[in-house]
Order: C-alpha cells, then sequence, then structure tokens
C-alpha cells in the first residue's frame, strides 16, 4: 500500500514541475517573440521556438497581434503533457 501511494505522490510531483517548465518556457518564448514583432508573426514565433526549445519545452501554438506575443507551451512527462499558456507585450 505504501508503494502505491509512493508512486501517486511521485508522479503527483512530476507533473508539478512540468507545470512549472512549460510555464518557464512559455514566459520565456512569449517574450522572445515579442521583442521580435516587428519583423512578422513568423520570424518572432520562429524566435519563440528556438527559445523554447532552448528550454526543453514545445511551443504548440503561436500568434503575434501588434506588440503582444500569445505563445502556448506544452512539456511531456510520461503519460502527461502539460500546456502552459503565456502573453507578452507592452502592458501586459
Amino acid at each position: 500500500m505504501l508503494a502505491v501511494v509512493f508512486a501517486g505522490v511521485l508522479a503527483m510531483a512530476q507533473v508539478v514541475v512540468a507545470r512549472h517548465r512549460a510555464g518557464g518556457g512559455a514566459d520565456l518564448a512569449a517574450l522572445a517573440a515579442a521583442g521580435a514583432w516587428a519583423r512578422g508573426e513568423e520570424v518572432a514565433c520562429g524566435r519563440a521556438v528556438e527559445v523554447a526549445a532552448a528550454q526543453g519545452v514545445r511551443v504548440v501554438e503561436c500568434a503575434v497581434r501588434g506588440e503582444v506575443a500569445d505563445v502556448s507551451a506544452a512539456v511531456s512527462v510520461g503519460p502527461h503533457a502539460v500546456v502552459v499558456r503565456s502573453r507578452a507585450g507592452p502592458g501586459h
């Protein structure tokens, strides 16, 4: 019984760590995209993908509207996938 409880706690801890990693990666990717907004959405989202990959995160969705970048990033932990959305730009 103790082994089952320990396995459950360990699985929950992995998901929490993945959530934090995805959140940090999404934040950094959104900032990178917002910083490159003037060069167009394709370039800005390409920069977001590069930054996310450096963090071990993958970009699921990226959109740039004016100076605001909206990025969703994901991390997979075993059978679980955690997706986090982040937005960056002036006043955000």
